[in-house]
């Protein structure tokens, strides 16, 4: 297969050469005056005899019938035919018999349609922009190899039209979100991804080294304490989308390096989160889904009508079938689910343990989990009605966590003493513990509003909105294992 491979490359080499000694670039020149194809179509009157085209793009269909040579054309767009006739073009016919599939080219002529109703640019002048030495893929069955399509996106998006209007889509919700948030008065600001603390979630980072300072630093793993540092300097209503980084594992739900909205509102709380992103999804369905209902996997996910809102213990008692004060049931469930064999875990972790476990996977049509066991929450307000909870949600859709949300801890004592409790967990001394988290503690001091903040996984968002099971298909470069 690569000897054939190599062959093929080498006879466009030798057209590529051709080409040259025509005195034609075979890698081509600016081009003004180029149209989408789509804009071309949309124009297109059949009354109208004087109409002219100037379209460029890949050649992914190529039929050469003699005298005639029929070329689709395709650009970001969509596609375009492109008809070729020795009559016309006489003097650039033996040109354009060294044309292959996968070149870019423009052509410019007369636009009409054919018998078979096909809107056609009748070509007067066409130059080659690229020649392409590698042979496309199959023009039947596209690039199917699914661990060819992450490494070559670049032929992916071209050679499967439907991939790139994915990554078109993603690019809208994106914009939806930057439009919904600025139209309610929230700042887009840029918080550092090297950070020298790792913080803000429970994570494993990746860690580099500054030459001049001498010292490590960390990739971030989420920018939520330096936008809380923001409130305390009267930005009200503050939010980033930007790449969170986690050395962890890979899976169909999972990429080391992912894009996260995080956004903070002074004076509001985790039901005001609520209301931002119940209206936020729904706008982004109504604007680039053709239905409130979407196909997500194996499930139809309804998004229409009112969110349910669900304690997480009523949801535990509901789907394991037992209470969370009742901590031997919980366990007995764990060892029933094969989760722990000898009672070693903390309650806290045994219990989220059961919930991830039984409850999840019944998470379909959007469901705000909300009040979670305060021991899971460090840098969240406990509940005034019953201090045991926290103030946290997190959304799930397609059996899939999309959001997490707080009614934010401005205490900068009980903060602290949270901080320590984690680090102390892990082993680390309090020394270590007050340089860790002395400048954050610090700006808690002077005082943060009451707040609540809300972070949305985009690419969980867009594979829900696009109908794409894995998160590889939603981000163009998903990190893989080098193939050599």
């Amino acid at each position: 297969m690569t000897e054939e491979k190599g062959k093929l490359e080498q006879q466009r080499l030798e057209k590529l050469n051709l080409i040259a000694q025509m005195g034609k670039d075979p890698y081509g020149q600016r081009c003004d005056g180029i149209e989408s194809a789509s804009a071309v179509k949309a124009r297109f009157e059949d009354d109208n005899p004087a109409q002219r085209a100037k379209c460029a793009g890949r050649i992914v269909l190529l039929r050469d019938i003699g005298k005639l040579i029929f070329i689709t054309l395709r650009d970001c767009s969509g596609t375009i035919q492109i008809g070729m006739s020795k009559k016309l073009m006489a003097g650039d016919w033996d040109f354009l018999k060294l044309l292959d599939l996968g070149d870019i080219i423009y052509a410019d002529g007369q636009l009409a349609r054919t018998k078979t109703g096909e809107i056609t640019i009748w070509s007067e002048s066409v130059e080659i922009l690229a020649k392409s030495l590698l042979q496309p893929p199959e023009k039947f069955h596209g690039l199917s190899d699914i661990d060819i399509r992450y490494r070559q996106r670049y032929v992916d998006l071209w050679a499967n039209p439907e991939v790139l209007e994915r990554f078109k889509t993603r690019t809208a919700i994106i914009s939806g979100v930057r439009s919904f948030l600025s139209k309610r008065d929230f700042l887009e600001v840029e918080t550092p991804m090297m950070q020298s603390i790792p913080g803000g979630a429970a994570a494993k980072p990746f860690m580099t080294h500054h030459n001049a300072l001498d010292i490590d630093l960390y990739l971030r793993i989420a920018p939520e304490l330096f936008l809380k540092r923001l409130l305390v300097g009267g930005m009200e209503k503050v939010f980033e989308i930007n790449r969170n980084f986690r050395n962890e594992g890979l899976s169909p739900r999972h990429n080391p390096e992912f894009t996260m909205m995080e956004l903070y509102q002074a004076y509001a709380d985790y039901n005001v989160m609520m209301d931002i992103t119940e209206e936020l999804v729904c706008e982004l369905v109504e604007k680039n889904c053709d239905s409130k209902q979407i196909v997500f996997g194996d499930m139809m996910v309804n998004y229409a009508g009112q969110w349910r809102r669900a304690k997480y213990a009523d949801l535990l008692a509901e789907f394991a079938g037992c209470k969370i004060d009742d901590i031997a049931a919980v366990r007995k469930k764990a060892r029933e689910l094969g989760l722990e064999k000898e009672d070693k875990m903390g309650d806290a972790v045994v219990i989220n343990e059961v919930f991830e476990m039984t409850v999840e996977q019944n998470l379909i049509d959007p469901t705000f989990v909300i009040d979670y066991p305060a021991v899971l929450c460090p840098l969240t307000k406990r509940s005034r009605e019953n201090p045991d909870y926290a103030e946290r949600f997190e959304l799930f859709i397609g059996k899939m966590e999309i959001a997490n949300a707080y009614t934010e801890l401005n205490d900068p004592q009980v903060q602290y003493d949270n901080f320590v409790g984690q680090m102390e967990g892990a082993g680390e001394d309090e020394s270590t513990l007050r340089s860790l988290d002395d400048d954050y503690i610090t700006a808690l001091k002077y005082g943060m509003p009451p707040a609540g903040g809300l972070g949305i996984g985009i690419d969980r968002l867009v594979m829900l909105l696009t109908s794409a099971t894995s998160i590889r298909d939603v981000i163009l470069f998903p990190l893989l294992r080098p193939s050599k």
